[in-house]
């Protein structure tokens, strides 16, 4: 199984990466996707190559743009930089194509674990792996004599204290805004607390249950030591709270670590000397650490012609071609899926994920849906509107009503 793979990525890592390769070709290129560092500088080494036009939208807001850009004939995206949650909507729609003619013949030097095989066919190729983990101020908790917490309930104490001495009044961070952020959230804390988001076996919800119930206290709880205006804060705004010392704990994204010590980022000097990482969380008293393993990777796009499907495999290839990561700070902005790539000290909180049991983020057809559904209503119970039965209940009468139109159930 490829998330297998990154707990022994160490080990896999065979020879040092050479010099670029020229890359020609010979039709327009075009990508949408996120825009943290690490996708940032895929994109742009795609856009190193000659020929032709090769275009780059990095956005925060990539997952309500992609699927629509590549639904048009042309496409407008001739790919999606996506990860293991965002992949299902586009194979759903039937709007990327299979890789296999152009990996058998363009395909040399990537690795075996970096073609996402879906249906037996190669739907994307994988170059990073992530997952969420904490993230905490080690001068902060020294001074105060806290060790790094281990569970959510540390987390909690640790921040009462924290609060209570004076050092800072919202010490925990977190990416909770309203929508997408708040729904991964509490996907990570219901699979710590033992939930399961359908029943076995079909796409019929789960998640209204006491894990459920459970998972929305804990980040209730958790909430109270944020920043007020928490429901507004995705990873960029957590990150900026960080790097202004606002903030002492927080669970956040292995791929977000590096610009967090990153002085000419923002980060104040106290901050980046302190920041340090540790694996992800318990809760509950379980063993499953709350939070998910992840890849991202890229796709390419089914409505264009072939000249600008093999144009793009090529450029992303190149996108992600060992080279990258002779360039300065590239190693550190991921645990690259790459021939050459050497773990950093910012990889350890995602092989610690790894390492633990970690649960993939579930890559089925129906996720997506309920996803949204969690996206858009859980932000009333967080403000206190509704309760946390009612949450739910609404949550899995949203992805019904989705789930029946798009046929799953």
């Amino acid at each position: 199984m490829f998330l297998r793979s990154i707990a022994t990525a160490s080990t896999l890592a065979l020879c040092a990466a050479s010099g670029a390769q020229a890359c020609e070709i010979g039709a327009r290129v075009s990508i949408v996707g996120n825009e943290f560092p690490a996708i940032q500088t895929v994109g742009a080494t795609a856009q190193e190559c000659s020929g032709a036009e090769v275009s780059s939208n990095l956005t925060a807001d990539h997952q309500k743009i992609n699927l629509a850009g590549m639904q048009g004939n042309p496409a407008e995206y001739t790919t999606a930089i996506i990860a293991n949650s965002s992949i299902v909507a586009l194979m759903n729609e039937d709007v990327i194509r299979p890789l296999d003619d152009l990996v058998a013949k363009h395909g040399d030097g990537l690795q075996k674990n970096q073609l996402i095989t879906i249906g037996g066919k190669v739907m994307a190729v994988a170059f990073m792996a992530n997952a969420q983990h904490l993230t905490y101020r080690a001068d902060v908790l020294a001074d105060l004599g806290i060790e790094p917490p281990k569970t959510y309930e540390d987390m909690l104490a640790a921040a009462q204290m924290i609060r209570e001495k004076g050092v800072m009044e919202h010490p925990v961070g977190g990416a909770y805004a309203a929508g997408w952020n708040l729904a991964q959230e509490f996907n990570n804390m219901f699979l710590g607390y033992g939930g399961a988001h359908f029943k076995p076996g079909s796409a019929e919800p789960s998640v209204n249950s006491d894990a459920g119930i459970k998972a929305l206290e804990m980040m209730k709880s958790l909430s109270a030591y944020m920043n007020p205006d928490f429901l507004t804060h995705d990873s960029n705004a957590t990150s900026a709270e960080w790097k202004a010392g606002n903030v002492a704990l927080m669970n956040m994204w292995g791929s977000r670590v590096g610009r967090l010590k990153d002085t000419s980022d923002g980060a104040l000097p106290e901050v980046a000397e302190n920041t340090a990482i540790a694996g992800p969380m318990t809760v509950g008293g379980g063993a499953t650490p709350a939070s998910t393993l992840w890849w991202d990777g890229w796709t390419v796009a089914k409505n264009i012609s072939d000249a600008e499907a093999e144009a793009t495999f090529l450029a992303m290839k190149n996108g992600i071609s060992p080279a990258i990561l002779d360039k300065e700070g590239v190693a550190e902005q991921a645990v690259w899926l790459i021939d050459g790539y050497q773990p950093t000290e910012a990889a350890t909180g995602v092989f610690d994920a790894a390492n633990s049991g970690t649960i993939p983020y579930p890559m089925l057809p129906y996720m997506g849906l309920m996803h949204t559904a969690l996206g858009n209503e859980l932000a009333d119970f967080m403000q206190g509107k509704e309760s946390a039965e009612q949450a739910l209940k609404d949550v899995e009468a949203a992805y019904i009503a989705a789930a029946k139109e798009k046929g799953f159930l």
